[in-house]
C-alpha cells in the first residue's frame, strides 16, 4: 500500500517527532519503533512503563435491552453473568466454530457493553455482529476515541498519579470516570504480560494525554516491533497469524473462553465441533517451542518430529529478548504436544532441534489481588 492508502491515527504526528520508523499495519501508519530501537523498548517495557499507540483497534459501544444475552449469540462467553466493572476476553465464532476475531468485552458503565477489537478485522467483525444480533442490539463504532496502553511493573504507579482509582483495579477490571483531563475508558489489561491499562480517550485529546504520559520519566514510546515480541513471549496469539478462521479456539489453546454455563447450554456458534474437541481432543494444538540451536523459526517454517517427518507449521516465531534464545509458536498433533518433547523445525532448509515448553515463555505480572 502506498501512503496516501493509509489511515493514521490522532498520534501520527506524535510518532513522527519522536523519531518513529512508520510502516503499514492493519490499514494504518503505525510506529515499529522509535529511536532506541526494538530491543531497547522491549526490555523497557519489561522493566519500567511502555506507552503503545493502539488506536487502530476497534472500538464499539453494544446497547440494547439485554446486550449481553445477545452477545453470546456470537461468543462462547458468559456475558449474561459478567459483573459491572469486569471486562473478558472472548473469541467471535463462525458457524464451523472457527474463530473469526478474538476481542475484550466489558461493563464498565451503564451504557451497555464495551468491546475491544482487531484493527485489521474491525469491519468485517461488526459487519457480522450487526447481521447477526440484528433487532436486539444497537453497535455503536466509537470512531472518535483513541486507545493507548501502558504497559509494565511501573505503569500503575504512573497511572495512579493521574487517575487515583487505577491503583485499586485489578487484572480485567474495567472503568468509566475522569482522569488526565478528559473522560477515560480504563481497563487493568494488555498485550505484553505485564501489569498495566488500556486507556480508551477521546480522539481529540489522544495527542495531549499522551504527551502528558510521556513526561514521566519512567514512560518511553515503544512500538509494535516490541509490542510483537513481548506478546509472543507472553503466549499471547496474534490474529491472522496463530489464530483464523480455521482454528477453533480448543485448537488455540483458548478453552478457557468457553464458559462452562455455555458448555452445558451448547448455544454457540460451533458448539458441536467445539464440545467434541473438548471431549475428544482437538486434531492439532497450538504449542510454545524453545528453539535450541540455529536461527530463529519464522512464521510458516515447518515442524518435523525427530525422526524428521513433518508434522506441522510455526505460526509465529522470532527471537526472545528477556531469554536471550530464539522462541516459537505453532500447531502439532496432541501426541506431540506435551511440555518435553523434542521435535525440529525447518529453517532455511536445514533441520533445527526445538522443544515444547510451558507456556508463557515469561511468566505473566498480571495484577490479581491487591
Amino acid at each position: 500500500m502506498s501512503d496516501p492508502d493509509l489511515k493514521i491515527t490522532p498520534l501520527y504526528e506524535a510518532h513522527l517527532a519522536a523519531g518513529a520508523r512508520m510502516v503499514p499495519f492493519a490499514g494504518y501508519s503505525m510506529p515499529v519503533q522509535y529511536r532506541d530501537g526494538v530491543l531497547k523498548e522491549h526490555v523497557w517495557t519489561r522493566t519500567h512503563a511502555g506507552l503503545f499507540d493502539v488506536s487502530h483497534m476497534g472500538q464499539a459501544r453494544l446497547r440494547g435491552e439485554n446486550p449481553f444475552e445477545a452477545f453470546q449469540a456470537v461468543t462462547p462467553g458468559d456475558f449474561v453473568g459478567l459483573k459491572p466493572g469486569k471486562q473478558r476476553y472472548s473469541v467471535l465464532l463462525n458457524a464451523s466454530g472457527g474463530i473469526i476475531d478474538d476481542l475484550m468485552a466489558a461493563r464498565p458503565d451503564a451504557d451497555g457493553l464495551f468491546i475491544v477489537v482487531n484493527g485489521a478485522c474491525k469491519d468485517n467483525d461488526f459487519k457480522v455482529m450487526a447481521e447477526q444480533l440484528a433487532g436486539r442490539v444497537e453497535i455503536e463504532r466509537l470512531e472518535n476515541r483513541a486507545l493507548l496502553a501502558l504497559q509494565g511493573p511501573e505503569a500503575a504507579r504512573v497511572l495512579a498519579g493521574h487517575v487515583p482509582q487505577a491503583a485499586s483495579m485489578v487484572f480485567m477490571d474495567s472503568l468509566s470516570c475522569e482522569g488526565l483531563g478528559t473522560d477515560l475508558i480504563l481497563s487493568r489489561s494488555g498485550y505484553t504480560g505485564e501489569d498495566g491499562y488500556e486507556i480508551s480517550v477521546p480522539a481529540d485529546q489522544a495527542a495531549r494525554v499522551w504527551a502528558l504520559l510521556l513526561e514521566d520519566e519512567r514512560v518511553r514510546p515503544i512500538g509494535l516491533g516490541a509490542r510483537d515480541s513481548l506478546r509472543l513471549e507472553a503466549g499471547l496469539p496474534l490474529y491472522g497469524h496463530d489464530v483464523d478462521e480455521s482454528v477453533s479456539p480448543i485448537e488455540a489453546d483458548l478453552a478457557f473462553a468457553v464458559s462452562p454455563k455455555r458448555r452445558l447450554a451448547a448455544d454457540f456458534p460451533g458448539a458441536a465441533r467445539i464440545l467434541a474437541e473438548l471431549a475428544d481432543g482437538p486434531p492439532r494444538k497450538r504449542v510454545a517451542l524453545k528453539v535450541l540451536e540455529g536461527a530463529p523459526a519464522r512464521e510458516g517454517a515447518e515442524i518435523a518430529d525427530a525422526d524428521g517427518k513433518v508434522v506441522g507449521v510455526i505460526t509465529s516465531g522470532g527471537f526472545s529478548p528477556s531469554l536471550s534464545i530464539p522462541i516459537a509458536m505453532g500447531f502439532v498433533p496432541p501426541g506431540l504436544a506435551g511440555v518435553g518433547t523434542a521435535l525440529k523445525v525447518i529453517v532455511r532448509g536445514k533441520p533445527q532441534t526445538a522443544e515444547v515448553v510451558a507456556m508463557p515463555f515469561v511468566p505473566h505480572q498480571y495484577v490479581r489481588k491487591l
